[in-house]
């Protein structure tokens, strides 16, 4: 069953791999220059996906996470701080923005957006400082807010996202992008920096008091104050924009029922929106497992209940060792007996540690150490590691948000 799991785990990957999936979409080479402008953890492999099959002459900047480089030869890779954002972001950030500022309109700029794009293409605006920026996304990952709650914050602190990197560009825009938000909104997703943005300096101010995270000085006067709003929708810059979403949840949910189907298993994909707190929304799937156990309802067994979204957890204190996928885990464990289940981020790090995720077998809360209070403790990472049952992958240079699946036999 773990090698089941597992299989439809690596499946759902390898739906959004850059190098599978992205050729088909790339444009015909302009009259002028192609400059690629790439962020995320995926972007290292969506700018090596270019150079393979781009027809044209190529010049670029990619930014991703330390340890998420691949070698390529005309688009230079740059490894930064995520998820909390870096100099060495931002110093990139800045030469993208400058490089995209010098585009003619025979040229191109192909941007290529994935997940964590946000902390990476971090370019703080001109008065807020780069510190106070990292003091502010460490207390709003602590906080339990959404991630597009966060990104509202962040694109009314940025000289680069929420629309403003498109806005800079005389060139044409092509935005490639690979999903990890639920709705598949490109506003959201990386901070939406070619996106036009519906928000305003007042949802961010808001959020900020909804989670209680007081701002330091310098992003608290530039929230209140309110000045230079992000471009909007319906605003004429982006009449020569597209934002093209080449890579979704629920494509990948799709690509692992098959691994199911193929095995005698009928699979239900429940979505790919999924969201609110880890332990909490374990509870709601040990309800449903109950109720097809007991009654065959609303599915026979065997059954694989697929889903994908991005829970939250909420540290107070100063917390453990583990991610949302782990924690969901550890109390669906405590919640229902004899299961087996996997949930794992496809980025390859599920929270802090070096784990995509976990698996749970059906005497994993026997076998560990006091489930509830590693629980309690936010310690996920160490019961699971503890019973040598953690998904560990590496990078995997693509991210689709968080993948689960339960199999109730």
């Amino acid at each position: 069953m773990r090698d089941l799991l597992e299989e439809s785990f690596r499946a759902a990957v390898a739906a959004a791999d850059p190098l599978r999936i992205l050729a088909q979409h790339l444009p015909s080479p302009p009259r002028g220059r192609t400059f690629v402008a790439a962020a995320g953890k995926a972007a290292a492999s969506m700018a090596l996906a270019v150079e393979k099959n781009f027809r044209g002459t190529l010049e670029g900047i990619a930014i991703t996470r330390y340890g998420h480089a691949l070698p390529t030869t005309k688009i230079r890779v740059v490894e930064a701080g995520h998820p909390v954002p870096d100099e060495a972001g931002e110093a990139a950030a800045r030469e993208i923005l400058t490089r995209v500022e010098e585009l003619k309109e025979d040229d191109l700029l192909l941007a290529l957006l994935s997940g964590g794009g946000s902390s990476l293409l971090s370019l703080p605006a001109p008065d807020v400082p780069m510190a106070e920026l990292k003091a502010l996304t460490r207390e709003l990952l602590r906080s339990g807010a959404a991630i597009q709650e966060m990104n509202t914050v962040r694109k009314h602190l940025s000289a680069i996202h929420g629309g403003r990197l498109a806005a800079a560009s005389t060139a044409p825009v092509l935005a490639l992008i690979i999903s990890d938000v639920t709705g598949d909104d490109p506003t959201h997703i990386a901070s939406g920096p070619c996106a036009p943005d519906p928000t305003t300096y007042a949802d961010a101010l808001e959020i900020l008091a909804r989670y209680r995270v007081a701002p330091p000085g310098a992003i608290k006067r530039k929230l209140e104050q309110g000045a230079d709003e992000t471009p909007k929708p319906g605003d004429p810059v982006f009449a020569r924009v597209q934002n093209k979403v080449i890579a979704t949840a629920h494509r990948s949910l799709e690509a692992a029922a098959e691994v199911f189907r193929w095995n005698g298993i009928e699979p239900v994909i429940l979505g790919d929106t999924l969201t609110g707190e880890a332990s909490e929304v374990a509870k709601v799937f040990a309800a449903l497992i109950h109720e097809i156990r007991t009654y065959g309802r609303p599915w026979k067994p065997p059954v694989a209940l697929i889903s994908g979204g991005e829970c939250t957890v909420t540290i107070r204190g100063e917390g453990g060792r583990g991610g949302r996928c782990a924690e969901f885990l550890l109390s669906l464990g405590i919640e229902t007996e004899e299961i087996w289940a996997i949930a794992a981020d496809t980025d390859g790090i599920d929270g802090s540690e070096d784990n995509a995720g976990a698996v749970l077998s059906p005497d994993s809360i026997r076998r560990g150490r006091d489930a509830r209070a590693s629980l309690a403790r936010h310690d996920s990472y160490g019961f699971f590691s503890a019973l040598g049952d953690l998904v560990t992958t590496g990078p995997t240079r693509t991210n689709v948000n968080d993948y689960r699946a339960i199999l109730v036999l």
